[in-house]
């Protein structure tokens, strides 16, 4: 019996769920959600109960749950051609990369596909230190690149890094967190000195000449932390002085995500050498993108193959995916709605100041930290408080998500295609949640 046909119970869902997966493998809620189906931001669970979700999939489901328009790429890619792997050019891969080349900032053209964002960034990683003849590569605190053993040597978030020993040759900068200072400045008098501090990180814990560095827009996994308007011109500015490459990850910030503009790099006016996506490009089919200018790309003369990446129907569905979000003009809706949001946000911060610490983001990729106590000036991480919010939220039908170093970010990022009312409708359970949590 196939799994469409069948209607197992919650209870034996989550009884199998514990006795065949592994126990890392952990699930949203005390008790967990079985979901059961979805179309545009609804979900709908084994219990029948429907959800707004304003997370997405982990920011994935781009243009919203059962895309009428990319199932219909889908069904029609599955009935001509499923698989062939990367040793055969297909007419869905080539026009994909075609389209990216296109869409992407700057000189970015060559692409390398595969099944997700670690081997987007784990293949950046080598193109840097192939095309620049060194090894050491510079990453963020707070970071989180993806679950091998690579990326977690790149990612600087401790509770994602499962292995003790890590990959030698990486390095990592200060995260531009103003709200927590690692520097305990302020900014703008701080001079953004979150980024002149590469200058001093290269000199003492490198030969001096690196490969790269590789940064988020905004840090997805270490809680939607975006930094000052300079920061990306001072740090790939000193990268470069020193022979390195920037690979931008727009894993959780590309295809109009942040508002206004496709990617999230070109809100900060810098060009990438490197730039990596997945998640949102094809609406949560598999697909992992690594783009290069030609030089970099070039210099890659070893044999490279994926067995799914830039498969026929992930490619069908990112096309798909992405013409939905140029034909719609998603970015647009993305910087209205997520200004809404936003001031949505910003009014539940001074409405409970205590334990709303700060609302940060771009477009619809928003967040809020919770901490002890903010008018006190207590800006202790309150996980607690996420955790009873995270929780009352879900109880009255709104999924969102969690991040940041200490668990205490609650992340929003809904389909580029939310409406005002679905955004009012979230606002107002999260306040009802806000209110209900213990002050």
């Amino acid at each position: 019996m196939s799994t469409t046909e069948r209607s197992d119970t919650r209870a034996e869902t989550l009884r199998k769920h514990r006795e065949y997966l592994l126990p890392s493998v952990a699930n949203y809620y005390t008790e967990p959600v079985v979901l059961t189906s979805g179309e545009g931001t609804r979900l709908r669970d084994s219990e029948g109960r429907e959800f707004l979700d304003f997370f997405g999939g982990i920011l994935t489901v781009s243009v919203g749950h059962c895309n009428e328009r990319v199932n219909r790429a889908v069904e029609l890619q599955l009935e001509r051609l499923g698989h062939v792997s990367t040793l055969y050019p297909t007419l869905p891969i080539v026009d994909l990369a075609e389209r990216l080349a296109r869409i992407t900032p700057g000189r970015l053209q060559k692409s390398m596909f595969t099944a997700s964002g670690t081997e987007a960034d784990e293949t950046a990683v080598a193109l840097a230190q192939v095309y620049t003849g060194s090894i050491e590569l510079i990453a963020l605190r707070h970071g989180y690149s993806g679950r091998s053993m690579l990326a977690q040597s790149l990612t600087a978030h401790s509770p994602w890094r499962a292995v003790p020993t890590q990959i030698a040759g990486i390095k990592h900068a200060l995260a531009p967190y103003c709200y927590r200072c690692p520097l305990k400045q302020t900014y703008p008098e701080c001079g953004v000195a979150c980024a002149t501090d590469l200058e001093e990180l290269i000199a003492t814990t490198t030969t001096g000449k690196i490969a790269g560095f590789l940064a988020e827009p905004i840090q997805g996994v270490g809680g939607f932390v975006t930094p000052p308007p300079e920061y990306f011109e001072i740090a790939v500015e000193i990268v470069r002085k020193h022979g390195g490459v920037f690979i931008c990850d727009e894993v959780q910030t590309g295809f109009g995500r942040t508002g206004g503009k496709m990617f999230g790099i070109e809100h900060w006016g810098v060009e990438p050498d490197v730039m990596t996506m997945a998640k949102g490009v094809a609406n949560g089919m598999p697909l992992g993108v690594t783009i290069a200018t030609p030089e970099i790309a070039d210099a890659f003369q070893s044999l490279q193959i994926s067995t799914f990446g830039g498969n026929p129907i992930s490619c069908a569905a990112a096309n798909a995916t992405l013409g939905v979000i140029e034909e719609d003009d998603l970015p647009a809706n993305a910087e209205a709605q997520g200004a809404r949001l936003r001031a949505g946000l910003e009014e539940l911060q001074a409405k409970h100041p205590k334990v709303v610490g700060d609302v940060r983001g771009m477009g619809l990729m928003q967040a809020m930290e919770f901490v002890v106590d903010e008018t006190a000036g207590d800006r202790t991480p309150n996980p607690v408080a996420t955790a009873a919010f995270f929780e009352a939220c879900k109880e009255r039908g709104l999924l969102i998500g969690k991040g940041g170093l200490h668990g205490n970010v609650l992340r929003i990022a809904p389909a580029l295609n939310v409406s005002s009312a679905e955004i009012d409708e979230a606002l107002a359970v999260m306040d009802e949640a806000l209110a209900s949590i213990p002050s």
